[in-house]
């Protein structure tokens, strides 16, 4: 059953369905998302620790309580790390960050797949491909399907909820649709919990309340057994709630409700504080390159505002948008949860001409949005072609190649818009994802050693020769995909001072020191009379300061040792 919006029904026909469909979009995720899942080092800050507490969490045989060193983790719940630990053991390599995204690139698959049936179910067979291809290339997705972080995983349980209450909401008239729908919808629900909090209960109880407002009708509620549900929730999260909180006093629901949670509302955490609006502005990156062609579909969805599957899915977007637009704290994922949506929304009006009343879109529309487009196909495409340059190393030739014919991909979608050959524009910003982001994470920020600054200090602390197992003591630079690269016992200290008795106390104590911390560095020696040598040099960018950083990584000389 799909609920008729206008969608021209020769496009919308079964023969472009099948489950030769689903096949195709895993291929299409694993071409778009594998690129740099295992040649980016772990990236600083979150990813690192969510992989550094995983390795922890595995080493140390303790499944509830979840530490960072020794630093409680309790912002978020256990779900991923639960994930990564599996994923990890399944690979048999702790040290491999690939192995720790891996919960994030399956998904990111599963929201692809479940997008492209609700779109079926909603507006037919070729919509939900387009809107499942739509989502797949979203610059956004691609970034989160290669971290080891929550954000996807959390994706592919909201999705995955909000189909099995599209599937209750469309059975609404004929008496429900059995169990299995609603059990979909809890265990997706409880499992949303254990990932990531309340988060998933925002996106579902708002779509649920908004259709009720605007239906102005609660009878079809009954249809997701919210007695049932609740039970199903607890079931699945309150054995891991009952163990944290014994096992930290409370501590965790101080930390991640009263610090996490209330602290992004009412507060930018982390510098991370944007005005409301925010995310509009950073709409034309993070739906990248599919951005321009929603915004086109604007008016169209406002004209079919009243058709039901377009306000379902209006329902979906924009209570749940706009409590993030209200919310202090903004990470440009924070609304991905309302994509699938906007992608379904994006390929009904592909698929309708726009609204064919006018047969193609007014050409000054077209430009009026096009310039917004343009910033990030630009920085995409030449801006990280030329990054290299920029940053003092040789320009890859193959980078440019792929950022010449990105450009003429971006022209030719531009020119099919104009022209009201939404399927040629369709393939040409698919193209474009699909040329652009293999060049990006696939090619490019591998190569750019001076913003990888813990592989290097990694590698020069094998090369130092100094004892199998050296304990390293870091000042001036304290990122956590350090202390996932060297190991647990690394010490990020604060003062060059503790650096120095670190270096001269400990069994094979090595020293890092950034620049500004040398000079105490060298001091307490001399105080000791301990002596040390420069085993290597290691410069770079900080690209989570913003600044450029000299780090010189110390050893004992043989007769301190």
């Amino acid at each position: 059953m799909s609920v008729s919006t206008g969608v021209a029904p020769a496009i919308a026909a079964d023969r472009a369905g099948g489950l030769w469909i689903y096949g195709l979009l895993v291929l299409l995720c694993l071409a778009l998302y594998l690129p740099g899942l295992t040649s980016l080092p772990p990236i600083d800050r979150d990813e690192s620790r969510f992989a550094q507490a995983t390795y922890q969490m595995l080493d140390s045989g303790d499944f509830v309580d979840i530490r960072f060193q020794d630093e409680p983790r309790h912002r978020k719940p256990i779900g991923i790390y639960w994930l990564q630990s599996l994923s990890v053991s399944l690979v048999g390599d702790t040290g491999a960050i690939w192995a720790y995204r891996l919960p994030s690139l399956l998904g990111a698959i599963i929201t692809v797949l479940a997008t492209a049936w609700i779109g079926r179910r909603l507006f037919g067979p070729w919509v939900g491909t387009v809107a499942a291809v739509i989502l797949a290339c979203a610059t956004v997705l691609t970034v989160e399907a290669r971290q080891a972080r929550t954000d996807s995983m959390l994706l592919a349980t909201i999705v995955l909820a909000q189909a099995a209450l599209i599937h209750l909401w469309l059975a609404r008239d004929r008496g429900g649709a059995g169990w299995t729908a609603p059990a979909v919808l809890w265990l997706a629900t409880g499992a949303g919990i254990l990932l990531k909090g309340p988060i998933i209960l925002l996106v579902v109880g708002t779509t649920v309340a908004a259709l009720a407002i605007v239906e102005r009708r609660v009878d079809w509620l009954a249809t997701l057994r919210p007695v049932t549900g609740l039970a199903v929730v607890l079931a699945v999260v309150s054995p891991w709630l009952i163990a944290i909180t014994l096992a930290t006093n409370g501590a965790f629901f101080e930390a991640s409700v009263g610090g996490d949670l209330l602290g992004k509302v009412f507060d930018g955490q982390e510098g991370h504080g944007a005005p409301p609006g925010t995310y509009l502005i950073l709409f034309w990156a993070t739906f990248w390159p599919f951005s321009l062609p929603a915004v086109l579909a604007i008016p169209w969805v406002w004209h079919r505002r009243r058709d039901p599957a377009v306000r379902l899915c209006l329902a979906w977007i924009l209570p749940t948008w706009l409590v993030f637009e209200l919310v202090m704290t903004k990470l440009p994922h924070y609304v991905m949860p309302t994509y699938p949506a906007i992608a379904l929304l994006t390929a009904a009006a592909v698929a309708d001409g726009f609204g064919r009343a006018g047969a193609a879109l007014a050409r000054w529309r077209v430009w009026a949005t096009w310039l917004g487009w343009m910033i990030p196909t630009l920085g995409l495409t030449a801006g990280i072609a030329a990054l290299p340059a920029v940053m003092g190393l040789p320009l890859d030739y193959l980078a440019v190649l792929a950022a010449v014919i990105g450009l003429v991909l971006a022209a030719w979608s531009l020119h099919a818009l104009l022209g009201a050959r939404w399927q040629r524009a369709l393939v040409a910003l698919a193209a474009l994802a699909a040329v652009s982001y293999p060049l990006a994470l696939g090619r490019v920020f591998p190569m750019l050693e001076p913003l990888w600054l813990s592989p290097r200090i990694a590698a020069a602390v094998s090369e130092a020769e100094h004892c199998p197992n050296p304990a390293v003591a870091a000042v001036g630079y304290h990122e956590p995909s350090l202390v996932f690269l060297l190991g647990t016992e690394t010490r990020l200290v604060d003062d060059g001072a503790a650096a120095a008795r670190h270096l001269l106390d400990a069994p094979c104590g090595l020293a890092l020191v950034g620049a500004a911390a040398e000079e105490a560095f060298r001091a307490e020696l001399a105080d000791a009379g301990g002596g040390a040598e420069v085993a290597a040099v290691v410069d770079g960018f900080n690209y989570n300061r913003g600044g450029d950083v000299v780090l010189t990584l110390f050893r004992p000389t043989p007769e301190a040792q």
